[in-house]
């Protein structure tokens, strides 16, 4: 799959390949795609669940060798509410 950035996370365990994601998701542009290579099975659960919760899109996975390349599309800024909770 295309992607715009590649980020290495294999032999990293939950939670710090979503920790990651997250810092290199922030100086992206919308509509970049982040791909996160991880070794960690957690991450097919957790990755999803965060790009849910933080207006990111989670395009899927496919396997990289012995790791997993897990593919994120930046979503648009959050309104600054929405980032408060409220």
């Amino acid at each position: 799959m295309e992607h715009d950035v590649d980020l290495d996370c294999e032999g990293l365990l939950c939670p710090l390949p979503v920790l990651k994601a997250r810092k290199r998701l922030m100086v992206m542009a919308p509509g970049e795609v982040l791909r996160l290579r991880a070794t960690d099975g957690m991450a097919a659960v957790d990755l999803p669940h965060f790009c849910a919760g933080t207006g990111h899109d989670y395009l899927g996975a496919e396997p990289a060798g012995a790791a997993t390349a897990h593919f994120i599309r930046r979503g648009a800024q959050l309104p600054q509410n929405r980032l408060r909770g409220g």
